[in-house]
């Protein structure tokens, strides 16, 4: 002490504008961090948790909006401002990728998607038991599917049940949802007693406590996902590492806990396919 007046060292003084050197443009950079996501609705639950993981690991907002890939589709072509585009179906990322809408590169197949017949768990038929059997019981009057014209979930349940030979059966208790979540949402409500909807809606806390059976993947065409960033994006290279943060191992592991199968798995899984039923064909001219 000199005259009564403390002496702080010098590095004591200046210890709080480091501080601020170094931790205040990290805090604002982070809020004015934000990517728009225009989501297939059959990822509704894994890209909520998809987004909160990547908000704590990145300090970004993410809004995602829910819907029909047709439908996204259309809009994204007039000019709505979204960062990235998950579809449910590969080939709408591929055309706004030809019609230059589309950043060049940035084109992912994320998943492929899986779908089930669901049925609420006071079912009178239990689907897990009787598959296809179920949409022909007379208890059940409503089949609630996803709209064919704009959803993949809704074609690929078309071209099931055209498969399993009971579409001109069921095809008076269709009813159509404009996207799988509301399909789904009729089952749920009892406006329809059943349904063919996503897996990753199924396996959802919400579903979870209903009755399923999985319908075989050669019974439709592959529901091939894809996301892809756009050429409008605010934020191009947030919406890359969001990107990038999903086909990584977190990513991937959140997908799969909701019900979606992965390409490489499930064109491993078609090659031995292949090859069992060649075997099968010349055991049989055998």
């Amino acid at each position: 002490m000199t005259g009564g007046k403390t002496t702080w060292p010098k590095w004591f003084r200046i210890f709080p504008l480091l501080i601020s050197v170094f931790l205040v443009p990290h805090e604002v950079r982070a809020q004015g961090q934000e990517i728009r996501i225009a989501a297939a609705a059959d990822l509704k639950f894994a890209m909520g948790e998809l987004t909160v993981k990547f908000e704590k690991q990145s300090g970004t907002k993410v809004n995602v909006t829910y819907g029909s890939s047709g439908n996204f589709f259309s809009q994204i072509q007039n000019g709505a401002p979204f960062d990235l585009f998950f579809s449910a179906d590969i080939e709408y990322p591929k055309k706004l990728e030809a019609v230059g809408l589309a950043e060049p590169g940035t084109l992912y197949e994320y998943a492929v998607g899986r779908i089930v017949i669901w049925t609420p768990a006071d079912a009178k038929v239990d689907v897990s038991k009787h598959g296809w059997k179920t949409l022909l019981d007379a208890s059940v009057e409503k089949i609630a599917i996803a709209n064919p014209e704009h959803a993949p979930y809704g074609r690929a349940a078309v071209a099931a049940l055209q498969n399993a030979g009971i579409y001109e059966s069921v095809k008076g208790k269709l009813v159509y949802g404009e996207n799988i979540s509301q399909a789904a949402q009729f089952v749920q409500s009892g406006n329809a007693q059943a349904g063919i909807v996503a897996m990753s809606l199924a396996v959802s806390p919400a579903m979870h406590d209903g009755k399923r059976w999985e319908i075989p993947a050669e019974m439709h065409p592959a529901i091939e996902q894809g996301a892809i960033v756009l050429k409008g994006a605010k934020n191009k290279e947030l919406a890359r590492a969001f990107l990038e943060f999903v086909k990584g191992a977190a990513g991937r592991t959140i997908l799969s806990k909701y019900g979606f199968a992965f390409p490489e798995r499930t064109k491993k899984r078609n090659e031995d396919n292949a090859e069992t039923l060649s075997a099968q064909r010349k055991r049989g001219e055998e």
